[in-house]
């Protein structure tokens, strides 16, 4: 098995469709196809099976295809450091469920790449089963999520299938995110009786909308109002103009985020564990780690706003 024939293998994937594939890489699409069946007898599994969507890959293929993606990324590595005669092009992806404080790191980590013009850089927020597909199939090196005592089971079963791991980076109490323009909003702690008439806004999940994959513990309270959205902007402008609110870690970035909103503690002794997954069987490259630093940083925020 060469370089090239991963490369073409990941191109069908890319393209989903071996007409496309073999005109972007310049072949004729009986050379491609034979490339494919090649690299398929070599390894023993069938990579590709068609459907009426066109070229998917078989779950046997999704797994090849991650391994094959990461040898094509680092021999691209190798070859921008010492063969194109330029700087090393620096890359790095990551997933999460929609959290601002994973964002505001993924920055901070940018900008200390700032005066290198020539990276890489993939961030990726999503649903919760997205952000482990995407880590499973390499797109994304690291996936931020979290469990608690609810979800984990069932969360680590689909890990462990994956191959993948999940490393708790710290525990959160659980807060209640709104606008300062909600009338709860000056209040010390808050129930959730005091939530009661007001919309709880949580994030669409899709064909797994189980309550094992929402983003917001208490999924299986019988909410009163309940709204689903699918993007953080539309969240935060339920929370100014209906007083909805949502459920959350508490981790306030108001740079992001801006100075019109709060996080106000909720009257609950549940917590949620705040971490990131990986693939098991690999080390974290050198920007996985600073990203990681940079996540460790709210362990801090976190202690010392429980203090």
């Amino acid at each position: 098995m060469t370089l090239q024939q991963l490369r073409q293998v990941i191109a069908v994937a890319d393209y989903g469709s071996m007409n496309e594939a073999a005109k972007q890489l310049y072949l004729t699409q009986p050379s491609l196809s034979a490339t494919i069946k090649a690299v398929e007898r070599e390894i023993g599994i069938e990579i590709f099976t068609r459907s009426n969507r066109g070229i998917i890959a078989t779950p046997e293929g999704e797994e090849f295809l991650g391994y094959a993606r990461q040898v094509s990324e680092q021999y691209q590595l190798m070859e921008d450091k010492y063969l194109s005669g330029g700087p090393q092009k620096k890359k790095f992806s990551v997933s999460m469920q929609h959290y601002t404080f994973a964002v505001e790191a993924f920055i901070r980590l940018l900008r200390q790449y700032e005066e290198n013009n020539v990276y890489e850089f993939s961030v990726f927020e999503g649903r919760t089963i997205d952000v482990i597909e995407n880590v499973r199939k390499q797109i994304s090196e690291l996936g931020i999520i979290y469990e608690n005592d609810f979800n984990e089971n069932v969360i680590g079963k689909i890990l462990r299938e994956g191959d993948l791991e999940f490393v708790p980076l710290f525990s959160c109490k659980i807060y209640v995110f709104m606008a300062k323009s909600n009338p709860l909003a000056k209040k010390k702690l808050i129930s959730m009786e005091d939530l009661m008439d007001y919309p709880c806004c949580t994030f669409d999940q899709g064909e797994r909308n189980s309550f094992y994959f929402a983003e917001e513990v208490l999924s299986t309270y019988d909410y009163k109002k309940f709204i689903k959205v699918n993007d953080r902007a539309t969240i935060l402008n339920l929370m100014v103009g209906l007083n909805g609110y949502t459920l959350c870690s508490g981790i306030i970035c108001q740079e992001l985020n801006g100075p019109e909103y709060i996080a106000i503690p909720l009257d609950t002794e549940e917590t949620m564990r705040i971490g990131y997954i990986k693939n098991k069987k690999m080390h974290l490259s050198e920007l996985g780690k600073k990203y990681v630093e940079e996540l460790q940083k709210y362990k801090v925020q976190e202690e010392t706003d429980s203090i």
